[in-house]
Formats: C-alpha cells, sequence, structure tokens
C-alpha cells in the first residue's frame, strides 16, 4: 500500500537514501532541510516529491512543513525523525566546549521530541515513527560527549513512546546506523555502509515492525553489550 512519508534532513547523507528508497518503492514522499541550495537539487531530481525548507529545532518551521504535507498529501503514514549533528567536544581542554550546545541539543533531541508531538496532534493514528539514533546512543565516543548525550535520550524517548502508542498500533521502531558512507564520515577510515543497503535494511525493519532496526556491526552490539559491557565500550568510544 502507498504511503506518505516525512524524511527529516531528507536532501542528502542517511535521509536521502531513505528518502530515495521510499520513492523507488512508490510511497509519497516529503523532505525537509535547512539548505535552499541541497532542496533544489533534490527536487530537480525529485520533482514528484516535496521539498520544504524547515529547520526542526524551529516551531512555526515545523507546523509550516506538517501544512505543506497535509496540503499536498492530506495525510501522513510515515514519520522519519532523520535531521542531525555530529559536533566533536573536548571537555578537558576546557576551550569553550559548550558554544552551540543548546543548538546541538535542539537539533539531535529535543527537535525531533516536538515534531513528534506536533504530527501526533495532527495524525493520532500514524502508522509508523522512526528515530534515527547511533550505536552512540548505546555507548557514547569519547571525541563527541553530548552527541552521544542527546542520541541516548532519544533512544530512551523512543523506547517509552512505543509503550506509549502501543494500544493504537503505531509502530515506533528506532534506527541505529554503522559507519555510512556520507560526508559527515569523509575522513573515516574504516568500513563503512552505502546509503542504498542502509535504506533497504530499514524499510525491510519497518515491513516487519521491528523495534530496532540494526544493520551491519550494529547488529549485534545489544547482544555484546551484555556479554562484554567494558570491551565493547573500549572499543566503541574510541571511534
Amino acid at each position: 500500500m502507498k504511503q506518505v512519508v516525512l524524511v527529516t534532513g531528507g536532501t542528502q547523507g542517511i535521509g536521502l537514501g531513505l528518502a530515495e528508497a521510499f520513492l523507488r518503492r512508490g510511497d509519497s514522499v516529503a523532505v525537509c532541510g535547512r539548505s535552499q541550495a541541497a532542496l533544489d537539487m533534490f527536487s530537480s531530481a525529485h520533482p514528484e516529491a516535496l521539498a520544504v525548507r524547515a529547520d526542526v529545532t524551529n516551531a512555526r518551521d515545523r507546523t509550516d512543513m506538517l501544512e505543506a504535507v497535509a496540503a499536498q498529501f492530506g495525510r501522513l503514514d510515515v514519520l522519519i525523525n532523520n535531521a542531525g549533528v555530529f559536533i566533536e567536544r573536548d571537555f578537558a581542554a576546557g576551550l569553550n566546549p559548550t558554544d552551540g550546545l543548546d543548538q546541538e541539543v535542539a537539533i539531535n533531541l529535543t527537535g525531533p521530541i516536538h515534531l513528534t508531538d506536533a504530527v501526533l496532534k495532527r495524525w493520532p493514528q500514524i502508522t509508523s515513527i522512526v528515530f534515527v539514533t547511533s550505536g552512540f546512543a548505546l555507548v557514547a565516543p569519547t571525541r563527541a560527549p553530548t552527541y552521544g548525550a542527546a542520541k541516548a535520550g532519544l533512544h530512551a524517548y523512543a523506547e517509552a513512546l512505543r509503550r506509549q502508542l502501543a494500544h493504537k498500533g503505531t509502530h515506533v521502531m528506532e534506527l541505529l546506523p554503522p559507519a555510512v558512507d556520507t560526508q559527515m564520515n569523509a575522513t573515516f577510515q574504516g568500513k563503512k555502509m552505502s546509503t542504498e543497503e542502509l535504506a533497504a535494511t530499514t524499510l525491510n525493519a519497518l515491513s516487519l515492525r521491528q523495534t530496532m532496526a540494526l544493520p551491519g556491526s550494529t547488529k549485534m552490539l545489544p547482544f555484546l553489550l551484555r556479554l562484554a559491557p567494558r570491551t565493547v565500550s573500549k572499543m566503541v568510544a574510541s571511534m
């Protein structure tokens, strides 16, 4: 059945890969982003989709974006909370490590929560809500402690929201990507998953109504954290 899907941060990286996978499946897709140039490029490549300039941390933008989705498609079936930012912070060095912290937390944690609330008020029977977190939600990286903290918060929120919405039949899923071949990981020298492979795994997990999508190297992470938490923590935290 054709669905209406909204992907935040859907003009690049993981978000773009997900948006294009839904489009290939025949779904109606809306994306949002903050860069007009990226939105224009997306619209040029996918004129059948809706591209909205919106910042998920801005209340007015969130309202306008959902209005645009409603005007074009009439409903929303799947919300993909993907927009995020990775910032390294060294608190030991003491060089203003909290500069821009409020905005980072807003993009990675409070923005998705506010957007989810707005979506549920407008479409209380939405089929699925997806939160793109990270393996760092389970083990925070030493070089980016606030990123790990925000993603851990989003992980906890997704878990509790799943229980709250269970009686409505709304599927709440968390996606924990491994290192993916995107601009954010341009300098990463290890193995990277393609956005196409990640999207395929995600759509399959959605169809199976899994609580977590664990592609690639994240597949065994929850189990290994139970089996050998200290060893895994050392490995992941140093990434």
